[in-house]
């Protein structure tokens, strides 16, 4: 195969006016490289250069073939025009890819004319390797010559290393707690790359105790990690925005205004200029609040209290709900400009029920994090982690209140186990504490979940089976499909039967009450 070198003239370096090394002669003065031939690319102005380097290269290397190619470029610092000019040379070139094989000089040129040589060989259209040139050592050895192969194959170490990069996004975004359930890794996988390639609003949805407020800081210091911002997150609980204080808490105040008491204040918004704005329980916002904070969304401005004049602030938008913002939206509770405007990225957190497999992993986190907050090394005797585990991950624990609910009650144990061991008997008391606190607060929920679905007939029903419907009812709604239901349901009672059509069961259970799943679903 024949070497060929394509190149430009180096003006400054080939001259010899600065450095006693030039790099187009010293291509054709190494013994492990040959070049049959180079293609020398000139500027007119710099002809008598060109014809004084081909001369030097053929006497130096006479079976080298040195052909000049004008290249007349009025600006070569001109992007556009060093591409396109580069991109009909090499249109027009006859590559012979059978006889020969190319070779791009990126020792000289400027700047713009080796990123474009870069991107023409990464694209093929020219089929050539990149190729550097460098003055001699200290040692007196011969001047440096260096081939870059631009194949993609050679690329897996640096593949590894984007990889590896991704993982500690990844990893970041899950506060470092390993996780085994498909999906909640599938949707930290798409708010990585999300979170990492634009600035739109993006709404996060979930029960309470999920972990938006986390997850929106973790989203924060991503783009902190990536430079995509500068600014601090500021955490909005949108349900104190009530009454005209909460307006200027939100929008700042000027001094004077006479609707408010108190001096100037700047306003979260203001606060957040450069960074993110977390409004969490955003369906908490009244509908005038909700107009001035699209308009602040969509423009960037908006007028402080008591002010003539719009102020302007830069930030993201990271927005948190546990209800249903379409469902609001056509009741009228929520304004559908701004709900279209929050969806562009939503994204809907599991709650701990759906993600079992993951419970373990978080309660070595909240171990590790009690053992940091209250200075004690804390672990479980082995009956006590595999009876607080079963529980758990028990299909009839309905975690309500979610992780919340699951780190207050590893850290209750904590605080309880005296020299830092929790005890079988410690568990058994933290599994009825935990049953009469979702007991409790589930008891006035009850008659109106019934209500929402049942309406005036819920009054008939007996109250000893009245929490026994609603937990049905609850269940049904957390549950995929009739059977999913029937088996957490059933979970203990389908094990000693010889026939488990839990869906069967539960279809009839409903039944008597009037009820189907179609009901119970949307009642």
């Amino acid at each position: 195969m024949r070497n060929v070198v394509i190149g430009f003239l180096g003006t400054t370096l080939d001259s010899g006016k600065k450095r006693r090394w030039r790099p187009t002669p010293s291509l054709v003065v190494h013994d492990d490289f040959h070049v049959d031939r180079l293609e020398l690319l000139y500027d007119h102005r710099f002809n008598r250069l060109a014809q004084d380097i081909r001369r030097e290269l053929i006497e130096a290397s006479p079976e080298t073939e040195v052909i000049l190619n004008r290249l007349d470029l009025d600006d070569p610092w001109d992007f556009v025009e060093v591409y396109s000019k580069l991109f009909d040379f090499a249109r027009s070139y006859g590559f012979d890819e059978d006889r020969e094989q190319y070779h791009i000089h990126l020792s000289t040129g400027t700047h713009v004319a080796q990123i474009c040589w870069f991107l023409l060989a990464e694209s093929r259209h020219v089929p050539a390797h990149l190729l550097q040139t460098g003055p001699q050592s200290r040692d007196g050895g011969p001047p440096k010559l260096d081939i870059i192969d631009l194949d993609l194959r050679r690329y897996n170490a640096l593949q590894h290393r984007f990889d590896l990069i991704s993982q500690e996004y990844s990893d970041l975004l899950k506060g470092g707690i390993e996780t085994a359930n498909a999906a909640y890794n599938s949707l930290i996988s798409q708010i990585e790359h999300v979170a990492g390639a634009t600035k739109a609003p993006i709404l996060l949805l979930g029960e309470t105790g999920t972990g938006k407020t986390q997850l929106a800081e973790r989203i924060h210091a991503l783009k902190l990690d990536r430079r995509m911002l500068k600014g601090r997150m500021v955490h909005v609980n949108c349900a104190t925005l009530s009454g005209p204080d909460g307006i200027s808490m939100l929008f700042g105040q000027r001094r004077g205004y006479t609707g408010q008491a108190g001096s100037e204040r700047n306003g979260l918004l203001r606060e957040a200029d450069g960074g993110v704005l977390f409004l969490d329980e955003i369906d908490e916002l009244g509908l005038r609040e909700q107009a001035v904070i699209l308009h602040a969304i969509e423009t960037g401005r908006y007028y402080p209290l008591g002010s003539d004049y719009e102020v302007s602030s830069s930030f993201q938008v990271i927005a948190g709900s546990n209800r249903d913002l379409r469902k609001l939206a056509a009741e009228g509770l929520f304004r559908q400009d701004l709900l279209s405007r929050l969806t562009a990225w939503t994204f809907e957190i599991p709650p701990l029920r759906q993600r079992r497999e993951d419970i373990e992993p978080n309660l070595m986190f909240e171990l590790a994090r009690a053992e940091k907050d209250l200075g004690t090394q804390y672990g479980f005797n082995l009956d006590a982690r595999e009876r607080y585990l079963r529980f758990c991950r028990d299909p009839a624990t309905l975690w309500p209140g979610n992780f919340r609910d699951f780190g207050a009650s590893v850290r209750r144990m904590c605080v309880l186990a005296a020299r830092g061991r929790i005890t079988r008997q410690m568990v058994e008391d933290e599994i009825l504490r935990l049953r009469d606190l979702w007991s409790a607060a589930q008891g006035g929920a009850d008659g109106k979940l019934l209500g929402s679905v049942l309406g005036r007939e819920a009054e008939g029903i007996d109250l000893f089976d009245r929490a026994q419907l609603a937990e049905v009812i609850r269940t049904c709604r957390n549950s995929a499909s009739l059977s999913d239901a029937g088996r957490t349901l059933f979970a203990h009672s389908r094990s000693r039967r010889k026939s488990t059509n839990d869906a069967d069961r539960l279809r009839k259970y409903l039944a008597k009450y009037g009820l189907d799943w179609d009901r119970v679903q949307t009642g």
